[in-house]
C-alpha cells in the first residue's frame, strides 16, 4: 500500500504594510484562508495579514517546526530578504487558488 507522504509549510503571512507573520501547517490552503477570513483571531486577524508572502514544503514536521522557530527568530530584514527571494513583488501567492 502506497500511503501519501504528508506535506507540512512554513509560511509567511503579510499585508499591504508589509508586516509579516511566520507559522507553520499541514494544509496551507485551508490555513491561509483562515487567515484571510479573519476566523483565527490574534495578531493575523487584527493586523489583516491576508497576503501569503512566502512558503516552504517539508515532510518532516520536526524540521518544519524548528524552521519556523528559526525563521521567527531572526531580525526583521533577513525576514524580508527571504521573502523577497522567492516573491521580490510581495505578490499573493494564493491569488491564483
Amino acid at each position: 500500500m502506497n500511503r501519501a507522504v504528508k506535506q507540512y509549510y512554513v509560511y509567511i503571512m503579510t499585508n499591504a504594510s508589509h508586516r509579516l507573520y511566520v507559522g507553520v501547517t499541514s494544509d496551507l490552503e485551508r490555513r491561509v484562508r483562515q487567515h484571510q477570513s479573519g476566523e483565527v483571531p490574534g495578531f493575523t486577524s487584527r493586523y489583516h495579514l491576508h497576503r501569503l508572502g512566502y512558503y516552504e514544503v517539508t515532510d518532516d514536521i520536526k524540521g518544519a517546526i524548528d524552521r519556523e522557530k528559526q525563521i521567527k527568530a531572526w531580525r526583521r530584514e533577513k525576514k524580508v530578504a527571504l521573502l523577497e527571494s522567492q516573491n521580490p513583488g510581495w505578490r499573493d501567492l494564493s491569488e491564483d487558488w
